[in-house]
């Protein structure tokens, strides 16, 4: 639940536990998600001492630019995870690959498992890498908005991989025995275990793979990490962690995120955000932060995740049957239980969550928006949070009043634009209405 731009899409993330094998390729988009100084907040236009509305800038040159593009890239990027996975099935390469792990396995189940998914995890990562390469390293570069040394991309595009594997070999033999065994209810399954792994990931991600791409530490400014704990309490949390993450050694973009459950929930700030913003908009950002705690957003993920996983499987054990019936000897094998169909179940999830991505997103944006309304009640800091947000689409390129098409199938959250519409306008407490999460707060 990222404050700003969402690195990781959580219904991908939960087909992708769900298919199991497929985590070890999907791991690789958190890598690009997993100060005492601090410099004057971006101009937005209002005096930082103002309790006016804040107006909404346009979007610069460069700014539009940024953004079509990335229209351009995430078209490129839908079509190749369909056409990659299509390629390796229809070529018979899977195929192929399967049975030279099976060689050198010695027919052996486990042995056959993990060679084939090291095998195919970095040959699609090489037919990857070159969009990879543009998209992380050379576009980010080009607009100023990366701080990143290659020897770090390459860096961390290893440690992503490696952790995929590792995941993946931990859990990628539990859909194919159940498929070998239970043919008939394998994705019943299969979804089944996928709510113990979701929760594992949530705890396990803050603490084990995060650190793995950046620094982790306490706040440098004590003053100011003591104010938002302060928020904290105020909003009914009690034992909430703040952390501050190097993100600075990577970019120039500002963002915060909440994350991990139980003990291991946090709110993250980036350094990057900490020195470009103002205390009063910091405090705006936490609140955000807050309310997806209080909300119950992190739990509702967890769960809708896990429905989606079992329409995904299912939907995936209906269509495989009939692609087999009449692919079959072009893929090379027969049997969905048969480990070479690992790119048909990609196939067929990516199908799927294109067909639900405006639903899920639909949903992430309404989250994101009951979190500004609770930031706004707690602090009743209205040009705090709009500043903030202000500052957030200078930062990071961001146009402010993207086109619907964006909107429906792009955007986690609201656009700025409306973001800031709204928090202009929303002042229960003026006109002596009612709050509606006030029940929620330590006054």
């Amino acid at each position: 639940m990222r404050w700003g731009r969402s690195g990781v899409d959580l219904k991908v993330l939960a087909l992708m536990i769900g298919v199991a094998g497929a985590i070890a390729l999907g791991v690789r988009a958190a890598r690009a998600s997993a100060g005492d100084d601090r410099a004057a907040a971006p101009d937005t236009g209002v005096p930082p001492t103002s309790d006016g509305p804040v107006a909404m800038p346009p979007p610069s040159e460069k700014a539009l630019r940024y953004y079509r593009g990335g229209n351009v890239i995430w078209l490129v990027e839908q079509f190749l995870g369909l056409a990659l996975p299509a390629l390796l099935l229809f070529s018979g390469f899977s195929a192929q690959l399967r049975t030279l792990a099976s060689s050198l396995g010695r027919g052996r189940f486990y042995p056959t498992l993990l060679i084939y998914l090291c095998a195919f995890s970095i040959v699609t990562s090489l037919l990857e890498l070159p969009l990879s390469y543009y998209v992380g390293y050379v576009r980010e570069h080009a607009f100023g908005l990366s701080t990143q040394h290659l020897s770090k991309w390459v860096g961390d595009q290893l440690k992503g991989l490696l952790v995929g594997l590792v995941i993946g070999a931990l859990i990628l033999w539990v859909p194919y025995v159940l498929l070998a065994r239970s043919p008939a209810h394998w994705w019943l399954w299969t979804g089944g275990l996928s709510l113990p792994l979701i929760v594992i990931m949530f705890l396990v991600a803050p603490i084990w793979i995060a650190p793995l791409f950046n620094k982790f530490g306490a706040m440098q400014d004590k003053s100011l990490e003591a104010e938002v704990l302060a928020t904290a309490r105020q909003a009914g949390v009690e034992g909430a962690r703040v952390y501050q993450v190097d993100k600075s050694v990577d970019t120039e973009k500002v963002n915060a995120y909440v994350t991990g459950i139980g003990g291991t929930k946090r709110i993250v700030l980036w350094d990057t955000l900490l020195k470009r913003l103002s205390p009063r908009q910091i405090r705006f950002v936490v609140g955000h932060e807050l309310g997806h705690y209080v909300l119950g957003h992190v739990v509702m993920s967890i769960f809708v995740s896990w429905a989606l996983i079992l329409l995904g499987l299912f939907g995936a054990h209906l269509s495989a049957d009939l692609l087999l019936s009449r692919f079959g000897g072009r893929f090379g094998f027969t049997h969905l239980s048969d480990i070479a169909s690992l790119p048909l179940l990609m196939l067929l999830l990516s199908v799927f969550s294109l067909l639900i991505g405006p639903a899920t997103l639909a949903l992430s944006r309404h989250h994101e928006h009951e979190a500004d309304r609770f930031a706004l009640e707690l602090t009743h800091d209205n040009h705090g949070g709009a500043s903030a947000f202000v500052a957030l689409q200078q930062q990071n390129l961001a146009v402010p009043r993207p086109g619907w098409l964006f909107k429906v199938f792009r955007a986690s959250h609201p656009p700025i634009g409306e973001r800031v519409d709204f928090i202009n306008a929303y002042r229960p407490w003026e006109r002596g209405e009612p709050e509606r999460y006030a029940d929620h707060f330590r006054r």
